[in-house]
């Protein structure tokens, strides 16, 4: 309805005292119409006082320190670097081989059997070691000892089969046919019979090595080196010409 002021008629009771300026007539402002073609003159807004808010007061902030990244990297690597390291032993498979057990006269062979399988008496390398006895003033019909040892003993479980068993084995079982009947010497022939038995490498072909439990012991080549390369023939007949005093001594 655009009431601006109202009045009372009468006195209100326990009211406030009205204010004068309110009862005061105002003149309204006249505006002039514009000329024609004047620019409009803009009318002046009355300006409103706001008071200006006041954003509350902000809670202050506590910076935690955190670790970088790269810190952490850093730290966890100088952690595992300080850790000790422990080294694991190397996984040596078991050595492969098959040795027969030989008597020829007073002597003891263990021969490396080039195939696996037991001499047959057509065999290329069984007719060389019966040329190599009858050099040697030996009976050149051997008589087999005991079963071929087969290494490795077992295909599963965990039993040790590495070379130093191995090594236990072929002396063990070597040393008690010697206490069944002693021998005058002990022919190594093939690099398993004098790695296993002799304790030595090929650097020991054709010498004379003591082996405790074994006594004197003789490492020759394998047979099917000796095919394979003749002329290693002239080495084993010159270190046998000074063995041969031995066995021929006591069979006389």
């Amino acid at each position: 309805m655009q009431v601006v002021n109202w009045l009372p008629r009468t006195e209100l009771p326990f009211a406030a005292p009205s204010r004068p300026e309110l009862l005061e007539w105002v003149e309204p402002l006249l505006v002039e119409p514009p000329e024609p073609g004047a620019a409009p003159v803009p009318v002046a807004k009355a300006a409103v006082a706001v008071e200006p808010i006041t954003a509350p007061a902000a809670r202050p902030r506590i910076e935690v320190p955190r670790p970088s990244l790269a810190s952490t990297r850093t730290h966890a690597k100088v952690e595992e670097e300080a850790a000790p390291t422990v080294a694991k032993a190397p996984v040596v498979p078991p050595p492969r081989f098959a040795l027969q057990l030989l008597r020829a006269g007073r002597c003891l062979l263990l021969v490396e059997l080039p195939t696996g399988d037991t001499f047959q008496t057509r065999d290329p390398a069984y007719l060389l070691l019966k040329d190599m006895l009858r050099a040697a003033g030996l009976p050149d019909s051997p008589q087999i000892v005991g079963e071929p040892v087969r290494w490795p003993l077992l295909t599963r479980g965990t039993m040790d089969q590495g070379p130093e068993a191995a090594r236990d084995f072929v002396q063990g079982f070597v040393s008690a046919r010697l206490e069944d009947e002693p021998c005058v010497c002990l022919w190594l022939i093939g690099l398993p019979a004098v790695r296993f038995a002799g304790e030595a490498d090929a650097q020991a072909y054709n010498r004379e090595l003591q082996v405790e439990g074994l006594g004197s012991v003789w490492a020759l080549p394998g047979l099917e080196l000796l095919m394979e390369e003749p002329q290693r023939k002239a080495d084993v007949w010159q270190a046998m010409r000074r063995l041969m005093a031995r066995w021929k001594e006591s069979n006389e």
